[in-house]
Order: C-alpha cells, then sequence, then structure tokens
C-alpha cells in the first residue's frame, strides 16, 4: 500500500507531511478539552488493529502477538515462547535539565537567521538537482544557479504576503507588482516551476513511488530501524538532529507513538519519548478495557509498566492511553477540568506524565497559526511542492523564533513575523549598499532584463554589486541615476 500511486497514496503522504510536525509539539490534548486526535477510534484504517480485552490479572504477554508483525526472516524476531512481563509498577521520572541559550553580542540580520535553517548547501542541491531533471526531460539543462534559486525563493517569500487572484496578475501590465516581478521574468518563473527537483529519478527506476526513497534513503537505515513502520522512521530521522538527545524528551501523538518506537530511540539514540498511543500499540501492556474504567468514575486511571516503559489509561471526558519512558504516575499532578456542578474550572489530580503531555504538546498550534498566516502559494498535483511551500514557510517561523528570543535577551524589540519575512527575501539590494559609491561595476549579459528604474525599460546592462539589471545607453542613462541618492 505504501508503494502505490493514486488518491489513497497521496493522502498518507500528507498526513505524514503535516503530522511530521508533531513530533516535538501536537495538536492533541490528554485533558477535558482534547480533539481527535486523543480518541483510540481514529478514522484512519488501521489494517493490524486487535483490541485488547485482557483481563488485569493477566501479567504477561507474548511479544509473537504484539502489535506489530515482524519478518520472520529477521533476527529481530523474538522466540515464541519470549514474554514481556508487565508489573503494576511505576517508573522512576527523568528529570529534564531546564533550557538555557547564551546571550549574543548583538542580532543578526533576518537573513542570516532564515540561513541557519535553509542552508547555502540546501540551495546548492535544488540548483543542482534542478538542472538534472530538466537536462533529463528536455535534453538540456536550464542552466539556473544557487543566486537564481535564492531569487526564486525571494519571489515565493513575497507572494506569501501578497496575495493575487493568479500568479500571472504579478507580471500583467494592467495589475504588475514591481517588486516581484523585477525580480525575474514571468516566464522564467513558470520554468523554475516547472522543473524545480529535488533529487535524481534515474536512481529510482522501478519504484512506482520514489519518494520514500529519497526521504528515507534505506541505506543509512540501520536493520532495526528498517522493521519500524513509516511514522517510526520519520521520527527517527528527525531525532537524529537533537544535539543533545540524552537531555531530550520527544512528544508524539497516538500516529506515530508504538512501544517499538518508545524503546528504538532509547536504546539508539538515548532520547526519551512521552505520546498518546493506540490500543494495539502499547505492546500488549494489560491495562483495564475502556468500560471497566468508566465503571470507575471520570479521573480514574490504569497502569502497567515493562522493560522502563510504563502504558496509562486514563478517564477523563474518554479514555485515553499514553505510553511513556520519562514520567510516569508519581507524583501526582493536577490539570485543569471544567465542573458542571459548580460551572468553573477546578483542580483535579492525574498521573504525572498528563500534564506533561499537555504541556509541550502546544507548540504545534503556534507553528500552524504562524505558518499559514502568509503561506507560499504552492498548490500542485506534484505532492512535493506543497511539501517544499510547507517547508520554506516553516523555516521562516522557526528562524523568526529564534530571532524573537535573542531580541527578548538583548531587551530589543523584535519585528513582526510579516517584516522579518519580507526583509529576508534577498531581492532587492539595501539603500547603504545601493548608494555606497564602491564597485558597482556595469556587467554586459547575452540576455536582456526588464530595468529596475524605469518601468519600462530592457537592458543588457546589469549592475555587479546591486544585481539589477538598469538602462545604459545614449537616451537613457538609468544605471547612473540609479545610484544616486536624491
Amino acid at each position: 500500500e505504501l508503494t502505490q500511486c493514486g488518491g489513497k497514496w497521496q493522502q498518507r503522504v500528507s498526513r505524514s507531511k503535516v503530522k511530521a510536525a508533531d513530533l516535538f509539539s501536537g495538536t492533541g490534548r490528554a485533558s477535558a478539552d482534547s480533539d481527535g486526535e486523543l480518541s483510540d477510534d481514529d478514522p484512519i484504517e488501521d489494517p493490524d488493529f486487535q483490541p485488547n480485552f485482557a483481563d488485569d490479572s493477566d501479567e504477561s504477554f507474548p511479544l509473537d502477538e504484539a502489535e506489530d508483525t515482524l519478518d520472520p526472516s529477521s533476527s529481530l524476531v523474538p522466540k515464541k515462547d519470549t514474554r514481556r512481563i508487565w508489573k503494576h509498577e511505576d517508573i522512576e521520572e527523568f528529570q529534564v535539565p531546564d533550557a538555557s541559550f547564551e546571550t549574543p553580542d548583538a542580532l543578526q540580520s533576518p537573513f542570516q537567521y532564515f540561513k541557519m535553517l535553509f542552508t547555502d548547501e540546501m540551495i546548492d542541491h535544488i540548483a543542482y538537482h534542478t538542472n538534472l531533471y530538466s537536462a533529463q526531460e528536455l535534453g538540456d539543462t536550464i542552466k539556473t544557479s544557487p543566486k537564481e534559486i535564492e531569487d526564486f525563493l525571494a519571489i515565493l517569500l513575497f507572494m506569501g504576503v501578497f496575495n493575487f487572484p493568479s500568479l500571472e496578475d504579478y507580471w500583467h501590465h494592467e495589475s504588475r507588482f514591481s517588486v516581484i516581478a523585477d525580480i525575474m521574468p514571468k516566464k522564467r518563473f513558470q520554468l523554475f516551476r516547472r522543473f524545480i527537483h529535488f533529487s535524481d529519478n534515474q536512481q529510482h527506476k522501478g519504484w512506482q513511488s520514489p519518494s520514500i526513497y529519497c526521504v528515507l534513503p534505506s541505506k543509512f537505515i540501520c536493520e532495526e530501524e528498517q522493521m519500524l513502520p513509516l511514522g517510526a522512521k520519520v521520527v527517527t530521522t528527525l531525532c537524529q538532529t537533537i544535539t543533545q538527545p540524552r537531555l531530550s524528551v520527544v512528544f508524539c501523538d497516538n500516529y506515530f507513538t508504538s512501544f517499538k518506537l518508545v524503546q528504538h530511540l532509547d536504546t539508539s539514540l538515548g532520547v526519551k519519548c512521552i505520546g498518546t498511543v493506540r490500543p494495539n500499540r502499547t505492546g500488549g501492556a494489560t491495562l483495564m478495557t475502556d468500560k471497566e474504567l468508566m465503571k470507575r468514575g471520570r479521573r480514574a486511571f490504569d497502569y502497567r509498566s515493562a522493560e522502563g516503559v510504563i502504558a496509562v489509561k486514563w478517564f477523563d471526558n474518554k479514555c485515553v492511553n499514553l505510553l511513556s519512558n520519562a514520567s510516569g504516575i508519581m507524583p501526582l499532578s493536577t490539570v485543569k477540568h471544567w465542573s458542571k456542578e459548580s460551572k468553573a474550572k477546578v483542580m483535579i489530580p492525574c498521573p504525572s506524565l498528563i500534564p506533561a503531555y499537555n504541556e509541550h504538546m502546544g507548540g504545534i498550534d503556534l507553528s500552524d497559526m504562524l505558518v499559514h498566516l502568509y503561506k507560499t502559494p504552492a498548490k500542485s498535483t506534484r505532492w512535493y511542492l506543497p511539501l517544499f511551500g510547507y517547508m520554506l514557510d516553516l523555516s521562516i517561523a522557526n528562524s523568526w523564533l529564534v530571532y524573537k528570543r535573542e531580541c527578548g535577551q538583548l531587551n530589543q524589540k523584535p519585528i513582526t513575523l510579516k517584516r522579518f519575512r519580507l526583509a529576508v527575501a534577498p531581492s532587492q539590494p539595501q539603500p547603504d549598499v545601493r548608494y555606497d559609491c564602491f564597485g558597482h561595476w556595469p556587467l554586459h549579459f547575452d540576455k536582456r532584463g526588464r530595468c529596475n528604474y524605469c518601468p519600462k525599460g530592457v537592458s543588457r546592462w546589469k549592475c555587479q554589486k546591486c544585481n539589477v539589471f538598469l538602462c545604459l545607453n545614449a537616451s537613457q542613462e538609468c544605471f547612473a541615476v540609479y545610484h544616486q541618492k536624491i
């Protein structure tokens, strides 16, 4: 199913793309205000689902009956007589040190913050594979460069702020928007939209869907990771970028969490994990059934632990299953709950991992809000273009958050996200560069470009330092006028 093309595959990729952001903070809440993400009755089909109606008296579960079936030929498949022993015991709480950041000497430019996340290596990679793909399709490359890729990104950033009904309107003579139209001709921009690429298609011949190979190349994945489901592989790949894994805790929703994932992150990377989980992925934890727990009333919970991982079922508005190797039951904490009797929010006791999950799973709400405020127009039947647009917007949002944090450390007022996004676009020379009267040499090009000073002029001359076309002839001297401060 994962290698099929068509509507079903597209839906899975889209969900994986959106949910990948939930690794560190998700939309779910393990409380009275919880939404559908925390429900065990997830609407997505799960062919491996097997309801667990085990009685509380069971203290072990055969590993061969666990939720995810392994390849019988793999050395990772346990023996049939091996049993996972579940005990009614708590686990030791993992102490996470408070985050600390060094105070910078001075603020950097928005463009420098953006380049921390969207690096020059990534831009060089896009330029190379765009040329390669165009050569494979046309027989000749479109001869792009990293600088032209940056111009293309600048246009996308501007389009996210200034929305026009169609892309052609930015260049049309009746609605021409010079901030975008002066960066690149319309036909050149459309050429980029057609051939922008991120991998070599010829390396994936015989694959119905090479995208998985591009995102998760199997040659970099160990045998144990290959046995994990796709969502767990995404989690593992992203967790490899954590600089201090043994001091970190990852929070996941029930689309990703499984007993094998929690154990694998700890053993391979040293990363702890807390997440909501579907009943068939708890590793066979012998928890009470939903009906039995609901009979005890709201705020009741049951738990079992095995191999350093605790499985908890908590009932508030509905039953929620969680797995954790970072926080357990004690010390009991509290969460706010709406009381119909008193018609006010009251504090109720709960296991300690519940408020820990709720506290750290709210960042995706902020991330989604920031990304959708100024969204790059990237609608396409090619699924990787919306994904690329999302990565660009997410890089802007995250770099702005880093900039905002350093502004707070230096007691300076930060600019808004919109101003930050516009400042990142490196298309127009800054005033201090344009009028510095140094190093502005005219360069002649074979192809003409629209003059950056007069609206109707075209020229083959370009300022070497400002990187803009300017008229330079007997009747039009835009090159000289452009660099003179009036």
